[in-house]
């Protein structure tokens, strides 16, 4: 029987020191430890899939939390499944839960569903968060460039790509974005 450990972050900016950290004092070693820096809703988690290859009968596996090992309930019933088939059992730090035995794997699979409710809830607030912003007129993304209208009107003089983009700055890209949608309103104005 071999103690495994488990811990993911979403993004580069969060740390995995804390999960080790707990991982340690729960009595996995340091070379079974197995780490993802990604989102949870990637299938590519190498380490996680290395850890399942690695994970043999009677070995446990210990994660800081449920969400830590799986992306959506399909996938943490998937895992919890194959690991019980295999003989191997799953705890979860945060809340002390276990797939060893009939009931633990049940609770397991219970405590997921409620996880994604809980993710679907919050990404519907979000998204219902956006919308009431944009209705109030909150822009979203990227904010234009101080000189976009300076670099505009300069193009409509006819001053070169080399005069505009060293008085106001702006990229090559902006440059001809904003030369094409000046020629474009041009063409809808003389259409239209």
């Amino acid at each position: 029987m071999a103690l495994l450990g488990y811990a993911r972050v979403s993004t580069s900016h969060q740390k995995l020191t804390m999960q080790i950290s707990e991982l340690k004092s729960a009595g996995v070693r340091d070379d079974r430890i197995f780490t993802d820096m990604m989102s949870g809703a990637s299938d590519a988690r190498e380490e996680l899939q290395r850890l399942l290859a690695r994970a043999e009968k009677d070995d446990i596996i210990l994660c800081t939390k449920m969400d830590r090992m799986g992306r959506n309930t399909a996938d943490m019933i998937h895992i919890v499944d194959a690991c019980y088939k295999k003989g191997i059992a799953i705890r979860f730090l945060e809340t002390g839960l276990s797939t060893e035995g009939t009931m633990g794997k049940m609770v397991i699979q219970i405590l997921a569903a409620v996880a994604e409710a809980e993710r679907e809830r919050i990404l519907e607030r979000t998204n219902d968060g956006r919308t009431t912003a944009m209705a109030s007129g909150v822009r979203f993304g990227r904010k234009p460039h101080r000189a976009t209208a300076a670099a505009l009107m300069q193009i409509r003089q006819g001053h070169s790509f080399k005069e505009v983009t060293e008085k106001t700055g702006i990229s090559r890209a902006t440059y001809y974005r904003l030369k094409k949608k000046l020629t474009s309103a041009t063409q809808n104005a003389i259409t239209g």
